[in-house]
C-alpha cells in the first residue's frame, strides 16, 4: 500500500515553496523522519522528513519546481510499486512510469554497452573448445547479478580521485574545500544532518593531519573556482535577497558611521574566563556575545535606532529583538534573538551558537527568522576591517562588528602620551536617515564604544 508525502505548512504566511534538492531516488529505502529532500521558501531553506517507513515508489515534483502547501511530493509503499518501475528501465525507459523513471537517467545508459559485447560473442564462443566458454560465461552474468547503478562510482572514482564524494550529499563547497586540503572525504565522518558532511568536518580532518605534506604545500596557490565561465540560476533565496535588498535601498535614506574601539579589557577578561566558561556552558566564549550585549543596552537608552516606520508613524518595540547574520552555504541568513536586552553573555552566547548552527544544518523554523528589530552582523569573522552593512526593511539599524585586531595605539599614562599595543575593533552603524540622525547614530554608537572600553562585564557573563 501506497502513500503520499505532502508539503507540509512551513510557517504561518508560508504558502508555497521550492524543491531545490531531492535526498532519496525512486527504489530507495527511507525510514521515519530521514531527510527525503530540501525545500526553499521566502523565509527558511529545511529539510522535509519522512513520516512513514518504506520504499521510494514515485518523485512526483521535480527540482527547482516550485509548488503549494499540501501538493503531493513522492509516494512511498512497500517497494512493489518500485520495483514494477525499475524493472523494465534497463530495456526502455517509456515501459516505466514517468515519475519513476526521470530521477534515474544514469541508469537506463549503462545496461546498453554491456548486453552488446556479452550477446555477440556467446553464439561464436559457444562451438569452441571447453576453454572458450570461460572467459563468455564472466562477463554473462555481470549485468543480471550487479544493476547498472552499482557500476556507476568507479569511473567517477578514476576521474576524480582527489576529495571524491562517496556520500549521498556533500555540497561544491565542502567538495571544492576538500580538495583544497587534500582531505579524501572517504576518511571524513559527517557531523551535519543524515551525516552529512560540512566544513567543519573538513578543516577538522586537515588539522588531524589528514593531509600529506605535500597536499598542504600545495594549498596556498591560486584555486580556480568550478563556477569561473559559467551561468547558474539564482536560488529562490537569493531573490529574495535580492528583491529586498533592493527594495530597502530604493525606500530608506541610509548612511553609515564608524567608530573605533578599543576592546584590550575584553580581550584580557575574555582570555582570563574562557576555560571556566567553556566547562560550565559549553560554548566557547568569543567577542560576538560582548558586542550584543552592549548593544542591545544602548538600544534601550536609545529606542530610536530599534524603531520601526509604519506611514507617518515612529513605532517603537517594547523588547530589543535582536537578529544575527549567519553565513551559511546557501546565502546570508538572520536568526532572531528574542529579548536580548534581558539576557546575560552567557544566555547571548548560547543563542548566538545554537541558532548558528541550526541555521547551517536547516533545522529552523521559520518563525525564528521573522520578528528582528535590530541586526548584528559580524563581518570580522572573515577578516574585514569594516563594511557599510544594509538595513533591511522594517528595521531601521544594522551594526557591522570587524575584525578584532592588535595595533600600536597613543595611550595616555599619568598625564604623559605613549605609544602601546592594543585590541582594536571598527563598528560601523548604518541606519535610515528618515527617523534616525546623525546624532542619534553618534550617541548609540558612543555608548556602546564606552561599554565595551570599560571592559566591566564579570558581573554579566552570567556563569
Amino acid at each position: 500500500m501506497s502513500e503520499s508525502v505532502s508539503l507540509p505548512a512551513l510557517g504561518e504566511s508560508v504558502t508555497e515553496g521550492t524543491v531545490t534538492r531531492w535526498l532519496k531516488n525512486v527504489g530507495d529505502t527511507v525510514e521515519v523522519d530521514e531527510p527525503l529532500l530540501e525545500v526553499s521558501t521566502d523565509k527558511v531553506d529545511t529539510e522535509i522528513p519522512s513520516p512513514v517507513a518504506g520504499v521510494i515508489e514515485a518523485i512526483l515534483v521535480q527540482e527547482d519546481e516550485t509548488v503549494e502547501v499540501g501538493t503531493a511530493l513522492v509516494t512511498i509503499g512497500d517497494g512493489s510499486g518500485a520495483a514494477a518501475a525499475e524493472e523494465p528501465a534497463p530495456a526502455a525507459e517509456p515501459a516505466a512510469e514517468a515519475p519513476a523513471a526521470e530521477p534515474e537517467p544514469a541508469p537506463a545508459p549503462e545496461p546498453e554497452p554491456a548486453p552488446a559485447p556479452a550477446a555477440a560473442p556467446a553464439p561464436a564462443a559457444a562451438p569452441a573448445p571447453t576453454a572458450a566458454p570461460a572467459p563468455t560465461a564472466a562477463p554473462a552474468p555481470a549485468p543480471a547479478a550487479a544493476p547498472a547503478p552499482a557500476a556507476a562510482p568507479a569511473p567517477a572514482a578514476s576521474e576524480q580521485p582527489s576529495g571524491v564524494v562517496n556520500s549521498g550529499y556533500v555540497t561544491p563547497l565542502v567538495r571544492r574545500l576538500a580538495n583544497q586540503h587534500g582531505v579524501d572525504l572517504n576518511t571524513v565522518t559527517g557531523t551535519g544532518v543524515g551525516g552529512r558532511i560540512r566544513k567543519e568536518d573538513v578543516l577538522q580532518a586537515q588539522r588531524a593531519g589528514s593531509t600529506t605534506d605535500t597536499e598542504t604545500a600545495a594549498a596556498p596557490a591560486v584555486q580556480v573556482s568550478e563556477l569561473r565561465g559559467t551561468s547558474k540560476a539564482m536560488s529562490r533565496l537569493r531573490k529574495v535577497v535580492a528583491e529586498r535588498a533592493v527594495a530597502s535601498m530604493q525606500g530608506t535614506a541610509q548612511l553609515t558611521s564608524v567608530v573605533e574601539v578599543d576592546v584590550t579589557k575584553v580581550a584580557a577578561l575574555r582570555t582570563a574566563v574562557k576555560d571556566e566558561f567553556l566547562a560550565k556552558t559549553g560554548n566557547k566564549l568569543s567577542f560576538l556575545p560582548f558586542f550584543a550585549l552592549a548593544a542591545s543596552e544602548a538600544l534601550q537608552t536609545y529606542p530610536i535606532i530599534n524603531a520601526t516606520v509604519d506611514g507617518d508613524q515612529i513605532v517603537y518595540p517594547e523588547t530589543e529583538n535582536l537578529a544575527i547574520a549567519v553565513d551559511t552555504e546557501r546565502g546570508l541568513l538572520t536568526p532572531v534573538i528574542r529579548d536580548s536586552g534581558s539576557k546575560s553573555i552567557a544566555e547571548l552566547g548560547a543563542e548566538i551558537a545554537d541558532l548558528a548552527q541550526r541555521t547551517r544544518d536547516n533545522k529552523l523554523q521559520p518563525d525564528e527568522l521573522s520578528g528582528g528589530t535590530f541586526t548584528l552582523t559580524n563581518t570580522g569573522s572573515r577578516g574585514a576591517l569594516f563594511d557599510t552593512p544594509i538595513v533591511f526593511l522594517p528595521q531601521s539599524a544594522i551594526l557591522g562588528t570587524g575584525i578584532v585586531t592588535k595595533k600600536p595605539v597613543v595611550v595616555t599614562v599619568d598625564g604623559a602620551d605613549a605609544i602601546a599595543i592594543r585590541s582594536t575593533v571598527y563598528l560601523a552603524l548604518s541606519y535610515d536617515h528618515r527617523i534616525i540622525d546623525g546624532a542619534d547614530a553618534a550617541r548609540f554608537l558612543v555608548q556602546v564604544k564606552n561599554r565595551l572600553e570599560a571592559g566591566d562585564f564579570r558581573g554579566s557573563l552570567g556563569i
